[in-house]
C-alpha cells in the first residue's frame, strides 16, 4: 500500500505535469481518512498572473479526469478512496511561503495555539512573512507572531 506521503508526492507530480502549460497550478494535496472512508483531496488555483482569477468547474473536471485515469493506470493506492477536486476557497488557509507573498495586504484570521493578550484569535491585514514570523497589522499596530505559534491562518471573508 502506498503511504500517505508517497500518495501526495505522486499526485503532486502528476498534477504539476498536467498543469504545466496552463494558467492553473496545484495549491495542495491531502490524503486522509475521514470516518471509514479515505479521501484524496486536490486543490488547484489560478496562477497569480492568469487573466482569469477563479477556478471553474471545467478546470476541476479536467484535472479530475486526468488524475483518475492516471491513478487507475498506475494503481498505487491500494485502498478505496474518493477523489475530490476543488479550489482552496475564498477563506483559504495560508500554508506555504508563496501564499503569504501572494496575499499581502489582504485581511486574515489567525488562530493561535496559545492566547496572546487573552485571545487565541487575531484578525488583521497581512503584512507578510519576516524571518519565519507572520506579520499582521491590527489597528495601525504591527503584530509579529512566530510561525510555530500559529495554528492556522485563513483569508478573512468580508460580506
Amino acid at each position: 500500500m502506498a503511504r500517505k506521503n508517497n500518495v501526495k508526492t505522486i499526485v503532486t507530480d502528476l498534477t504539476n505535469d498536467f498543469l504545466s502549460d496552463t494558467d492553473t497550478e496545484l495549491y495542495n494535496v491531502e490524503f486522509k481518512k475521514e470516518g471509514r472512508d479515505w479521501y484524496l483531496k486536490v486543490f488547484i488555483e489560478k496562477k497569480m498572473d492568469a487573466e482569469e482569477k477563479y477556478i471553474g468547474t471545467t478546470d476541476c473536471e479536467n484535472v479530475s479526469r486526468y488524475l483518475s485515469e492516471k491513478l487507475d493506470e498506475l494503481d498505487v493506492i491500494e485502498q478505496n478512496y474518493y477523489l475530490e477536486l476543488s479550489s482552496p476557497g475564498m477563506d483559504r488557509e495560508l500554508i506555504f511561503d508563496k501564499d503569504f507573498e501572494r496575499f499581502k495586504g489582504e485581511n486574515v484570521e489567525v488562530k493561535l495555539y496559545q492566547a496572546i493578550d487573552g485571545s487565541k484569535e487575531i484578525s488583521g491585514e497581512l503584512v507578510g512573512l519576516r524571518n519565519d514570523e507572520v506579520v499582521i497589522m491590527v489597528l495601525d499596530k504591527e503584530i509579529i507572531l512566530p510561525r510555530d505559534k500559529v495554528a492556522k491562518i485563513n483569508l478573512a471573508i468580508a460580506f
